[in-house]
């Protein structure tokens, strides 16, 4: 098994929304923000490849909107969904499976792309695509919490490409590739868990985006049901500490990875760094 990490794009965010309850007069010990109060994060996606598939994690914003959408996300830096891919050596129809985490547009936008005759084409033509049925359901559903994030034309192609595959449970998808499901930030997240050359990595989207939202009760505002994400949180941070598993960022511009230690106030980081300084 072969692990890539890339980052799509930098933007940025309302400091505030990003930890919720958390004053900012402790998170900005840890994370700095401007006149805005806006912090950065990353879009790092993972490609995981393995003897027979290349399984892409999440693929960004993508481009489909405006102007006026992107107006507030700053976006910069990052290599882009293609160029990062070609960075790490693969083409768009490399890609034989796109595991999506949920469909919130910055997960899930740009996996497909408009066609010149009007529509929508698939970025990864030979693609299959896995979301939880659990998040499907929820997001063609919809809400007025989650509206803004849930965008028709990200999620209806998917529904319209013949290669949907909904995750029912928690379960092995691909040897040495697992998924469970969470329900804290919104119903049926998927979180990946890659066993690689005897080391297990966690893929903690939008569980834990930063290693500064370790700590139990650093969570988003986004989250829908906090006490949930808080509870999820717990499990596979005890589980990962106990069995020496590293996690993988998703939405940190500074650490793609790291350890976890015990101390008297908790799990924190530990080692913190690059994939490449762990495996």
């Amino acid at each position: 098994m072969k692990l890539s990490l890339f980052n799509i794009s930098n933007f940025r965010v309302d400091g505030g929304a990003m930890f919720g309850v958390i004053p900012k007069a402790l998170w900005s010990r840890q994370v700095q923000s401007d006149e805005l109060n806006t912090i950065e994060l990353s879009l790092t996606s993972l490609v995981i490849e393995t003897e027979e598939r290349v399984i892409l994690v999440d693929a960004g914003w993508g481009d489909k909107q405006d102007e006026k959408f992107f107006r507030h996300t700053y976006l910069h830096g990052g290599s882009g969904l293609a160029g990062g891919l070609a960075e790490c050596g693969y083409r768009p129809e490399d890609i034989t499976d796109v595991i999506i985490t949920h469909l919130h547009a910055d997960h899930c936008g740009g996996c497909f792309v408009n066609a010149k005759g009007g529509g929508t084409v698939p970025l990864f033509p030979n693609a299959a695509w896995h979301i939880s049925r659990a998040q499907w359901e929820w997001a063609n559903e919809s809400n007025l919490r989650e509206e803004d994030a849930f965008l028709p034309e990200n999620i209806r192609p998917f529904g319209e490409s013949g290669r949907l595959h909904l995750v029912e449970e928690p379960c092995e998808l691909f040897p040495g590739v697992s998924v469970r499901i969470c329900y804290g930030h919104t119903p049926g997240m998927l979180i990946p868990v890659i066993n690689c050359n005897g080391k297990t990595m966690v893929y903690t989207g939008d569980l834990i985006p930063t290693v500064a939202h370790i700590p139990l009760l650093w969570n988003m505002a986004y989250d829908l049901l906090p006490l949930v994400t808080i509870a999820e949180k717990q499990e596979i941070l005890h589980e990962a500490l106990q069995n020496d598993w590293l996690l993988v960022f998703q939405h940190d511009p500074a650490y793609e990875c790291c350890t976890l230690s015990e101390t008297p106030k908790g799990i924190r980081a530990g080692l913190k760094g690059r994939l490449a300084d762990f495996t």
